[in-house]
């Protein structure tokens, strides 16, 4: 069991780095430029892969031109895989958008909002001898 776990992880490494390689130097069609697989998901019996794709500026949404650009890239991609993979069947390419990059972004942007509010409030301030966070109410 720990075996085929061992197995799938590997080969999804590879399939990532190879589907990355491929896209960055074959793929020709000028709505994939600037992709980047970020994560790759196979299935126990390796009949399907689920390729996670972002930006490379990581900004913007799932662009559906980009999506159906993969979608037709697909059999490219899947005959290359087939070449350099030593596995009996080729999975099945099914991509799907990554929005990590954005909620990451979204989270530290609301992180920073907080900070800087407890910063800006006068009603707290920090005892330098101690480093305590004391209120002093001022006259």
């Amino acid at each position: 069991m720990a075996r085929d776990f061992q197995r799938g992880r590997r080969i999804e490494e590879r399939i990532q780095r190879l589907l990355s390689d491929v896209i960055r130097t074959q793929v020709r069609d000028p709505q994939v430029e600037g992709i980047v697989i970020t994560h790759v998901r196979v299935s126990r019996d390796l009949g399907v892969a689920w390729v996670s794709w972002s930006t490379w500026s990581g900004e913007g949404g799932a662009d559906p031109a980009v999506q159906a650009g993969l979608e037709r890239a697909s059999g490219f991609l899947r005959s290359h895989l087939a070449r350099e993979l030593n596995t009996r069947t080729v999975p099945e390419l099914r991509f799907r958008f990554d929005d990590q990059g954005e909620k990451s972004r979204e989270i530290d942007r609301l992180i920073d909002a907080a900070v800087g509010d407890s910063k800006d409030d006068p009603s707290t301030e920090t005892d330098p001898e101690s480093g305590d966070s004391e209120r002093i109410d001022k006259p």
